[in-house]
């Protein structure tokens, strides 16, 4: 269990205490309710209408039907039933039934909270997090809380990984009144949506977990101020509204930045580097917080070996930690202790998307064999777990399971005692795979133990009369029948919404991948997914944001397009197949054209024809997920460098002059825009490889790039012929490039002047490692 952190706070001169745990990440007239009997406490049945529509909801989800509550009738069916019934959010349906008179975000609850006068509960977190669960189960599922609530407030629910521009605001909000943030993400609020407090997770009664004041006080203390203090309040709402609105839209910069953004960035790394365990000397550890890929970008621009070092030793103790999932693959969110031992369990998409990207790039930096293993079994855990029928990616899995006797716990589906291993592998494999694997009969998590290698096999090994082959092939067999064996576990729970800009990470691994270890089954299925999303998430051109049941929902944010389109560039680079390219232009036309701020440049988080909330953010700050302007910013460089369309650039050079001024001051805080600004600062290649016919005439060519890293550079494949004029309609570098006498030719440029074209694969990998200033001669069929 985290750690409790107490922190003082004042509103309206009344002292509060908040304990601030998180996820790291009148009249209630229309309070439904299904069964006679069962009203929400505190609140009136609800309408006719929203009687039958939550009746059918209930009959529609079958007789097998476990409703999550603890509140049930004698048949098993839910005592109470609220709106989140009828939504498709996995997240808000896990509060469905609830005895709080829960709403979606939406007009009808801000009409209620004005038709009423009542101040608004804003509640936001996402399903797989742990301290959602414990809020839910202290104080949503208490009667006597929610009898409060229903009585005195407007409740609304929202799942912030539907709805990032809500949380986002709000977010800053409690940021900006507590000075931290997390989920669940606790916030007050006017009628009409402006905030006058907050907090993250909140005990429910007072002296809980240590803290003075519970949730049921704060939630009295608050409506008493509310009703008595209304002047004070509104004046509070619209001071924290104005700094919310100012810090979400930052001013722009008056300079361009330069090397020296990478190299303060470099020195905050190397000064705050764990030289002992990885990443970076602090706990909890998140992988995101210690950005492998550009530290290892500045060890290819630089030459300091020191760079590569500090990411192959953060690679290494990742991959032997907790945190790395050692029976089934994957990666859990985040370290709670500096050895990346006992991890916070949950997994998301967009991690194990992510980190199958760095250790890529760590293998293709360092040629460890062990870094490209594991971006196969962080992919296949993906393939295995985490895909849907339709072929899009899941959003993640809970922290939480049950144990044995039915009680919900974290971890304990993912941690095991030495009678367990005993139990399926035998006494001797049983012992060697727990000393390898660090099981004890005290453990290292609340009496279990989390799996970490702890010794290599060499020292295994010792302790045997095994040989090395055989140690091997033992644990190898173990892990297998341990991974069956979990299997038998209650799961922990998975949502399974599909997100547009989750995807779009995935897909980008899985075609990275594919190219770079050549799988081509993971090009088939970046392929398979990619048309997945342009399919289900897009309706009229424009993408949605997330995918249910069947059901798409939500306009989509700057990431969903921005994360998607890099992912579209890296099937075309990796398949040579232009209709990935052709639908990466078309959805960017759509983000310049709906997204992108003409006055002073950036893109913001939502289009200019979203709902109107309190600001419209322009992201600006780079966290687990990359922001959609990083990611812009890296598909404009890339678009122009394979297209040399200057209109790309000027974009480019604008974004960078708006986030100058903060790339200089603060470049940590951007460290996926590093890796665009690096690409812009290197005048990255662009690779042309043009077959007579057949692609497998080009394999020695794709081999030499599988073997080079190299991070700043553009590939175009393409097929002498009608193919490869067709190509140049998008991509004008292809023009008039030819296969030379019927062999595969490989062109190496930069800004459109290349080196003389070469057919032999030795000559190739010669060209992309000498600089290209060196004997450049223009092509003389350019």
């Amino acid at each position: 269990m985290m750690r409790v952190r107490v922190r003082a706070m004042s509103l309206v001169g009344v002292g509060l205490v908040l304990l601030s745990l998180a996820c790291l990440g009148g009249t209630g007239e229309d309070a439904p309710v299904v069964r006679e009997g069962g009203g929400l406490p505190g609140a009136e049945p609800p309408t006719p209408e929203l009687q039958q529509r939550l009746q059918q909801a209930l009959v529609a989800e079958g007789d097998g039907y476990v409703p999550r509550t603890r509140h049930v009738l004698e048949d098993g069916s839910p005592r109470y039933s609220n709106r989140l019934l009828l939504e498709s959010s996995p997240y808000l349906r896990q509060h469905a039934h609830n005895p709080v008179n829960w709403y979606p975000w939406g007009q009808e609850a801000f009409e209620t909270a004005r038709r009423l006068r009542r101040p608004i509960l804003l509640s936001i977190g996402y399903s797989t997090c742990h301290w959602c669960h414990v809020m839910e189960e202290e104080s949503f599922e208490d009667e006597e809380i929610a009898a409060f609530l229903n009585g005195h407030y407007v409740a609304i629910k929202v799942d912030r990984e539907e709805r990032p521009d809500i949380d986002a605001i709000y977010m800053q909000a409690v940021q900006l009144l507590v000075g931290r943030g997390g989920w669940p993400m606790t916030t007050w609020l006017t009628p009409d949506g402006e905030p006058f407090f907050g907090g993250t997770y909140f005990p429910a009664r007072d002296g809980d977990r240590g803290t003075r004041k519970g949730f049921l006080s704060l939630l009295e203390e608050m409506e008493g101020i509310y009703r008595d203090q209304p002047q004070q309040v509104a004046a509070r709402a619209k001071e924290i509204t104005l700094r919310v609105r100012q810090s979400l839209i930052p001013e722009a910069g008056s300079s361009l930045p330069g090397e020296q953004s990478l190299g303060k960035a470099m020195q905050t790394y190397t000064s705050t580097f764990d030289s002992e365990e990885g990443g970076l000397n602090q706990a909890p550890k998140f992988p995101s917080t210690f950005p492998v890929r550009f530290v290892l970008r500045e060890w290819k621009r630089t030459g300091r070996s020191n760079y590569r070092d500090m990411a192959a030793l953060t690679l290494t103790k990742m991959a032997n930690g907790g945190i790395h999932d050692q029976l089934g693959g994957g990666f859990h969110r985040y370290s709670t202790d500096r050895r990346w031992l006992v991890p916070h369990f949950e997994k998301m998409l967009y991690d194990n998307a992510l980190l199958a990207a760095a250790y890529l790039e760590g293998f293709r930096a360092t040629g460890n064999p062990r870094f490209a293993t594991i971006v196969e079994q962080t992919l296949d855990y993906a393939l295995r777990e985490m895909m849907s029928p339709e072929g899009g990616f899941y959003s993640a899995t809970d922290a939480d399971s049950l144990t044995p006797s039915g009680e919900r716990e974290e971890g304990w589906f993912f941690s095991w005692t030495p009678a367990e291993l005993k139990g399926t592998l035998g006494e001797g494999d049983a012992a060697l795979f727990g000393a390898r694997y660090g099981v004890s009969p005290g453990g290292n998590f609340e009496g279990r133990s989390v799996l970490h290698v702890t010794k290599s096999v060499e020292q295994v090994r010792t302790a045997t009369d095994l040989s090395v082959d055989d140690v091997q092939s033992t644990l190898a067999r173990a892990r297998s029948a341990l991974y069956d064996a979990r299997a038998s576990r209650p799961a922990p729970l998975r949502d399974e919404k599909i997100l547009t800009a989750w995807n779009g990470l995935m897909i980008s691994a899985l075609a990275r991948a594919g190219f770079a270890l050549d799988r081509q089954d993971y090009l088939d299925q970046a392929a398979r997914t990619a048309r997945f999303v342009l399919s289900d998430l897009r309706s009229d051109g424009r993408l949605l944001r997330s995918y249910h049941d069947g059901r798409a929902r939500f306009n989509g944010y700057l990431d969903d397009y921005a994360s998607l389109i890099g992912a579209l560039l890296d099937l075309y680079e990796s398949t040579g197949e232009i209709v990935w390219f052709q639908e990466a232009v078309g959805l960017q036309k759509v983000l310049d054209q709906r997204y992108w701020d003409p006055a002073s440049a950036g893109y913001f988080m939502t289009s200019d024809d979203h709902e109107q909330l309190l600001t419209r953010e322009k992201p600006a700050y780079d966290g687990a997920v990359p922001s959609g302007n990083s990611l812009a910013l890296m598909n404009l460089v890339r678009l122009h460098a394979l297209t040399l369309n200057d209109a790309y650039r000027a974009r480019a050079m604008r974004q960078l002059r708006f986030f100058g001024d903060r790339l200089q001051r603060y470049p940590t805080g951007l460290s996926e825009m590093l890796l665009a600004l690096q690409f812009q600062l290197d005048d990255p290649l662009e690779v042309i490889i043009v077959t007579a016919g057949d692609r497998a005439q080009a394999k020695a060519f794709m081999d030499v790039l599988r073997e080079t890293y190299l991070p700043a550079a553009v590939v175009s494949m393409v097929t002498e012929g009608e193919e490869l004029q067709s190509h140049a309609e998008w991509l004008p570098p292809i023009a008039r490039k030819t296969a030379r006498g019927g062999r595969a030719t490989a062109y190496v440029c930069r800004q459109g002047v290349c080196r003389l074209p070469v057919t032999d694969a030795q000559q190739f990998a010669l060209e992309l490692t000498t600089p290209l200033e060196a004997g450049v001669a223009s092509d003389p069929e350019k």
